[in-house]
């Protein structure tokens, strides 16, 4: 936009050149005439250009993931929607993943299977089925380090790794990536962000991954304050009672009036700011 406006400038110049030697009066005014209609011209025309790169500007350069110089990932989303979503990391153990995906598709439920790189490698055919039966494939680094305390460079290498993997698996382009053990700080969040990745976190831990039992989870999740539109709650495919209190979890979120949504469709992809608890919000 800068170039157009310096444009402009030069052009408004030329309105008065200077008079040769060698011009008549009524050669110059001629030429002035001339040149006055060709800036007015290219005046409306440039402001044109302006305003039309001044009108889309809102629309495209509004995306922040830092507040007060912090890089956030996404913890929850502000919607009037009565949405949440249900989230699982899948890192470590595979007992009850296809009973998890037999329920989710009895309630017509779709969520979001956050991955590591070793699961992918142990699992491919369950990786497949995830994908199959509509869910998200999210990415949960290569080897479930601390990404706090790598540099960027290997925080990338942990992101596209996986990527990398699951793409040849099942030609998916995931983008969703949930930093091990919820540890980030900006190198980490800046690090998803350029590798295309939308960073995303939890505001409610059902804790399943302590083995409390069925009841405990229920509670930690149904009777929790976090508990609101935009919700992202974290659940494990691993965990000891999670499939056994998934069918009830489904029907006491349901009750209360919630839609289940995968994170992909709870997020918003552009025009959006952060909180500082970061939570998700629309321009």
């Amino acid at each position: 936009m800068n170039r157009y406006i310096e444009k402009v400038r030069k052009k408004i110049g030329e309105i008065f050149p200077k008079r040769e030697e060698e011009q008549s009066e009524e050669e110059y005014r001629k030429v002035l005439m001339i040149r006055g209609v060709e800036a007015i011209v290219f005046l409306f025309a440039a402001l044109a250009i302006v305003r039309g790169a001044i009108s889309v500007l809102p629309a495209s350069v509004t995306v922040s993931s830092s507040v007060n110089g912090r890089a956030l990932p996404i913890y929850s989303v502000e919607t009037e929607k009565k949405q949440i979503a249900l989230s699982f990391d899948a890192a470590w153990g595979n007992g009850d993943t296809a009973r998890i995906l037999e329920i989710l598709k009895k309630n017509n439920i779709y969520s979001t299977f956050f991955m590591t790189g070793g699961w992918v490698e142990a699992y491919p055919e369950d990786v497949k089925a995830i994908l199959a039966a509509g869910h998200d494939l999210g990415n949960h680094s290569d080897n479930h380090k601390n990404m706090s305390q790598l540099s960027e460079q290997q925080c990338k290498e942990e992101i596209l790794e996986v990527h990398r993997k699951v793409q040849e698996l099942t030609g998916y382009e995931m983008f969703l990536f949930r930093p091990p053990y919820g540890d980030y700080n900006n190198r980490v969040i800046n690090a998803a962000s350029e590798c295309g990745y939308y960073a995303i976190q939890w505001n409610l831990d059902s804790l399943d991954w302590k083995d409390y039992g069925v009841n405990a989870i229920l509670d930690r999740v149904l009777n929790s304050e976090q508990l609101e539109n935009g919700s992202i709650v974290l659940c494990h495919n691993g965990a000891k009672f999670t499939a056994d209190a998934l069918e009830s979890l489904i029907k006491g979120l349901q009750d209360k009036g919630f839609e289940i949504v995968p994170v992909s469709e709870l997020i918003y992809r552009n025009a959006y700011h952060m909180d500082a608890e970061g939570r998700q919000i629309r321009n």
